[in-house]
């Protein structure tokens, strides 16, 4: 085990710049296409068969099936909204499940972290996640 003051070893620098894409199991293409096009409202890109790619942000969702040792739920997506409760009001008029309210799960020095969860059309859970300023 290295100590604190042991330097750390020079290495190079792989300079990942963000996510570019990330991608979301899908059993039944066409109704998460839709789930995520039409119930969360994310920019449809293209669709060939057996997969589909949305855009979110600045982040390419890509929908298709798992080869069978990753053939799981997904990790859990954040998706960052301005309102909170605008939005789990607007996903739920389209027919989106939520585990519960939105609630604070952090009370940062000038912000409170707030988030609603809910789960995709393949069994996948998702949520919303908000900042909101206190004052």
């Amino acid at each position: 085990m290295r100590s604190e003051k042991e330097p750390i070893p020079t290495m190079s620098e792989p300079k990942i710049r963000g996510i570019a894409q990330i991608h979301v199991r899908a059993r039944d293409l066409d109704r998460a296409v839709a789930f995520y096009r039409e119930k969360l409202g994310l920019a449809f890109l293209f669709q060939v068969p057996g997969l589909a790619f949305l855009r979110c942000g600045d982040v390419n969702l890509y929908l298709g099936p798992a080869e069978p040792e990753f053939d799981h739920a997904s990790s859990i997506l954040y998706f960052d909204v301005a309102d909170i409760g605008e939005s789990h009001r607007a996903l739920v008029e389209r027919g989106v499940t939520f585990r519960g309210e939105p609630h604070v799960v952090h009370k940062a020095a000038d912000h409170d972290l707030w988030m609603a969860f809910f789960e995709d059309s393949e069994g996948n859970f998702h949520a919303l996640h908000c900042r909101k300023a206190r004052g």
